[in-house]
């Protein structure tokens, strides 16, 4: 019998949620996506102990640099395991200056230069807030291609598009997760809040004929995955994965091009940050969001610290 991950892979591109490049191996992803926490979870990895005292080398004291020196040296031995691309992600205190990202972006895609990966197999990942939008059209400009994170609104999915990113990470276990606490039920099928953003995010770009890729992300059961079969991506973490290989049910195509969506929208500034405001749960959940990879990212540099 087929498994449901291979039948997953059929109509959807699986990418691996992991630092951990054996797990990666067993799974056999296309791509895969690291962030702070996950760079913070691999640095406790014994595989990972001879890169952690690389990285602080030479690095004369710029934590900053060594910790983006980890992330792109995580990102390299992925890489050594997968077919398709790695998504690095830009330290999230930077999310709310345009110029900031745009540094540290440079310098992870130089970094990855150096190793001899050139850009065609990364994505620089930065936060969904109006300022990292506008950074990653200028890097989309340049050729360098980008995902873009922490996404919980419409209206973010409306800037993203518009402004011509590669790819975004709408958060589907962390949407699901507020109306559970909001709202006191736990929600099931396609009456998942978080499934049915994904959802209508997908049909907007599908009928607006938007090449913006649509990748879910933050899962917390096989059920919010099955729900979004056919999205273009889906990255989950190896504990999922794992559940859905041994699984041989049978998997139902669930989203695809052609369906209904929304008339193509364009928002200034001011309509996004209203938009944003409007919307309490996307609100809530980007600064915190944001705050936690600030944290695990202060927890990897003191780590780092530790070494030098």
């Amino acid at each position: 019998m087929t498994s449901k991950l291979d039948q997953l892979k059929q109509f959807t591109t699986v990418v691996a949620d992991t630092g951990d490049f054996e797990a990666i191996a067993r799974v056999k992803p296309v791509d895969a996506t690291t962030n702070p926490s996950l760079l913070l979870k691999a640095a406790a990895i014994p595989g990972y102990a001879e890169l952690l005292n690389a990285c602080v080398s030479d690095c004369k004291g710029d934590i900053g640099l060594a910790s983006d020196r980890f992330g792109v040296a995580v990102g390299q031995e992925i890489l050594k395991v997968i077919p398709g691309r790695i998504s690095t992600e830009v330290d999230a205190r930077l999310s709310f200056d345009t110029d900031a990202v745009l540094k540290r972006a440079h310098r992870l895609i130089e970094l990855y230069d150096k190793a001899g990966i050139g850009h065609e197999r990364v994505l620089i990942k930065v936060a969904s807030t109006w300022e990292g939008i506008r950074a990653a059209e200028k890097l989309e400009r340049e050729g360098i291609q980008t995902n873009l994170t922490l996404l919980f609104s419409f209206a973010q999915a409306v800037a993203c598009a518009e402004a011509g990113v590669f790819l975004i990470s709408p958060f589907v276990g962390r949407i699901y997760d507020w109306y559970k606490k909001s709202s006191g039920n736990d929600y099931t099928g396609s009456d998942d809040p978080g499934v049915q953003s994904v959802t209508r995010i997908y049909n907007y770009y599908k009928a607006n004929d938007f090449k913006t890729v649509v990748m879910g992300a933050s899962f917390r059961n096989l059920n919010q995955i099955e729900q979004l079969a056919g999205c273009d991506r889906l990255t989950i973490s190896p504990d999922l994965l794992e559940k859905l290989a041994a699984d041989t049910g049978k998997l139902e195509r669930k989203l695809a091009p052609g369906h209904a969506g929304e008339p193509r929208q364009s928002l200034t500034e001011s309509q996004f940050r209203w938009a944003s405001n409007e919307d309490a749960m996307a609100t809530e959940k980007l600064a915190e969001g944001i705050r936690q990879f600030s944290r695990d990212q202060e927890k990897l540099e003191a780590l780092l610290s530790a070494k030098l």
